[in-house]
């Protein structure tokens, strides 16, 4: 355990490092919440990184409307006990037009969620972003680098991104321009985890094993978290199985994993032992010939 806990204290020193840089080089920074398990470390390491006073700067959570009701609830009561400020936006145009995963595919994820974010961060004049992706989640962020530079647009441009060499980063902005500031960049899917179970952080509930409610569709278990708004096709009846979640998004297109992992220690263990990728549960990565990095130009986080 020794050798795990130097390299998790290694990359708790870097994360901090981080960001701390951010709040003495930007004019307004904000942290994403999305609640899911790397916005919670992240934000744990903003509290570490600043105590005893709270980090100087808001959370933003971007609801889709479509968020899993518990991590909605988590996302409450993570800020109210620890004295955080939480903003949370939402596109109001597209939730009054019923904009929705089951009808709108990709033109869901644009609008409820990339333009939503683009909104909120132009709305609240955000000049530093700081967010939770890692390197290891898929191939177009390993391109990403710590700091990167976004246009007046929010579009990624890997062709403008600036070299960092030796944690040297360049913060330097022309007007218009942001940064979106990844201080978990090195970290893996299994130091996110263990690091939750060094330091003892909680999770959102979702990340554990309890039986639920899950319809199969195409090979994934989707959680019927609201019946009302759910979409069954015909003879299709939810069952109780034993699942949890790896990766976190809209309850309609997020698929869970059959699992008896009800703890941390529990989730180390099956994760260590996976050989498939956790954002294979993102079942709409990829629909109608889409792809993260063609998000990503179009300002997905």
């Amino acid at each position: 355990m020794k050798g795990s806990a130097t390299h998790l204290s290694a990359l708790e020193s870097e994360a901090m490092y981080i960001i701390r840089e951010v709040v003495a080089e930007a004019r307004n920074p904000v942290m994403l919440f999305s609640a899911g398990k790397d916005s919670t470390v992240m934000a744990h390491l903003a509290l570490r990184a600043f105590h005893p006073s709270k980090p100087p700067f808001p959370l933003l959570h971007v609801d889709s409307t479509w968020e899993f009701r518990s991590l909605l609830e988590f996302r409450d009561a993570f800020a109210r006990d620890h004295g955080l400020d939480l903003i949370v936006y939402a596109n109001e145009a597209g939730r009054q037009q019923g904009i929705n995963p089951f009808d709108h595919g990709e033109h869901y994820t644009r609008i409820m969620r990339t333009d939503a974010l683009k909104s909120a961060l132009d709305a609240g004049g955000y000049d530093f972003i700081l967010g939770g992706a890692r390197r290891d989640e898929e191939k177009s962020r390993a391109k990403e680098r710590i700091f990167s530079i976004r246009n007046a647009n929010h579009v990624w441009d890997p062709r403008q991104q600036r070299p960092e060499l030796w944690k040297l980063f360049n913060t330097r902005i022309s007007p218009g321009q942001t940064v979106r500031v990844f201080p978990l960049s090195n970290w893996t899917e299994n130091d996110v985890l263990a690091y939750a179970l060094w330091r003892k952080i909680e999770l959102a509930p979702l990340y554990f094993a309890t039986p639920r409610p899950v319809v199969e569709r195409g090979g994934s278990l989707v959680v019927v978290d609201d019946e009302a708004r759910m979409r069954f096709l015909k003879d299709e009846k939810p069952v109780l199985r034993s699942v949890r979640f790896r990766t976190l998004g809209c309850w309609p297109v997020t698929g869970a994993i059959p699992s008896n992992a009800v703890d941390i220690r529990g989730v180390v263990l099956e994760t260590s032992a996976s050989m498939t990728s956790e954002r294979q549960g993102r079942i709409n990565d990829g629909e109608e010939g889409g792809s993260l990095e063609k998000k990503k130009q179009e300002g997905y986080f």
